[in-house]
């Protein structure tokens, strides 16, 4: 289904949607950060299969999915330990940051917090900002356009965090899978990459 038989109104919605989504998850009380990353992420990945994304995407798991989402969540793991060293040389202001990004789920379970990366907000959100959001704009757009601007959406949507780490590197992961997705078109590699490394990053081999 073409973007412009979805209606760029409805893509465009949603993407006001995410953006109110995560300022409750960044900015409002309530529960912990992680029960609320993952309701928004769900809630994003509800109105994106409504939107019939997962018809869309090739969604097969195999061995060639396997093998590019572990590679490559390998490689961004890599991009991001040399950019926080490097980062922590030119800017005093980095540890601050960083650590401040770990201490939003602060006091919740390793186990729990592995759970939700790997089989909530991992696939969810890539169900909706490459599956959904990045592919219903490349549509509209062309591919290169299309991937810039969700590219853009996706690191925006986190300066409700007010931290400037943590945009700069929504936005670095965000071309990353963007790339990805124009390049090889495949959600389920994507969904791999996605959980295997923000496990990693953000619970199994933390950087703060």
């Amino acid at each position: 289904m073409k973007a412009g038989l979805r209606g760029m109104r409805l893509v465009w919605a949603l993407a006001a949607l995410a953006c109110v989504l995560w300022f409750v998850t960044f900015s409002l009380g309530g529960p912990n950060f992680w029960i609320k990353i993952a309701c928004s992420a769900v809630t994003l990945a509800a109105a994106a299969i409504w939107q019939h994304t997962l018809t869309d995407n090739t969604l097969r798991f195999d061995g060639k999915a396997i093998l590019q989402g572990v590679i490559s969540a390998v490689v961004l793991y890599i991009v991001f330990w040399f950019g926080k060293e490097i980062s922590s040389l030119l800017f005093t202001f980095v540890p601050r940051q960083v650590g401040a990004i770990y201490d939003k789920g602060a006091g919740f379970p390793t186990p729990a917090i592995v759970f939700i990366l790997l089989f909530v907000t991992g696939p969810c959100e890539e169900i909706f900002w490459r599956g959904f959001l990045q592919r219903s704009l490349m549509e509209r757009y062309g591919p290169w356009p299309g991937w810039l601007v969700a590219t853009a959406v996706y690191a925006l949507v986190h300066v409700w965090s007010l931290n400037f780490m943590l945009v700069g590197a929504a936005g670095v992961a965000g071309a990353f899978w963007g790339l990805m997705y124009l390049k090889w078109g495949r959600l389920d590699a994507l969904i791999i990459s996605h959980a295997l490394w923000s496990a990693c990053i953000f619970a199994l081999v933390p950087m703060g």
